[in-house]
């Protein structure tokens, strides 16, 4: 029996989870699911360019992990597209963090909060139950990146769901 997952260290959860192309019906695709530690890899990596040592240290986890969720995420990747597949990111064991004055933050309240370890992005404020619940990406200058490359993205073969 394999040992369980070490808790991984997230710095951003994806505006857009769902992605398929463009003409195919839902009903006509399988799935391919990438676990938020697998977007994360990704992100550190092959966005932001960092090194696997380093990339692992921020996540968390050994250089060796943090290779083998890499090549997991790759894998998946290169399947999605030369399949043409529908893709979805979603689950895994994370613990979705923030760096200097990162945080979640209830817009209805304005309750500043951080998520504890297997949650992704939640659902409800811990406070006042409110559903408007918003990633303050503090100095997260690649958050924006990402979403404002997810529409140039969604404007050249993929539909967001």
């Amino acid at each position: 029996m394999p040992r369980p997952h070490k808790c991984r260290k997230v710095f951003s959860n994806p505006d857009v989870i769902y992605f398929k192309p463009v003409g195919l019906g839902l009903h006509d695709l399988q799935e391919v699911f990438l676990s938020l530690d697998e977007f994360e890899a990704v992100r550190l990596a092959d966005y932001e360019g960092f090194y696997q040592g380093i990339a692992a240290e921020k996540m968390n986890v050994s250089r060796q992990t943090f290779g083998n969720i890499i090549n997991s995420a790759h894998r998946k990747l290169a399947d999605f597209v030369i399949n043409a597949k529908s893709l979805r990111i979603e689950g895994g064991v994370i613990e979705i963090s923030v760096e200097q004055d990162g945080f979640f933050l209830c817009k209805n309240c304005e309750y500043k909060f951080e998520v504890p370890c297997d949650n992704s992005k939640p659902e409800n404020c811990p406070k006042c139950e409110s559903d408007n619940i918003h990633l303050n990406a503090g100095n997260h200058r690649h958050l924006e990146e990402f979403r404002n490359k997810n529409r140039m993205q969604n404007n050249h073969g993929f539909q967001r769901q």
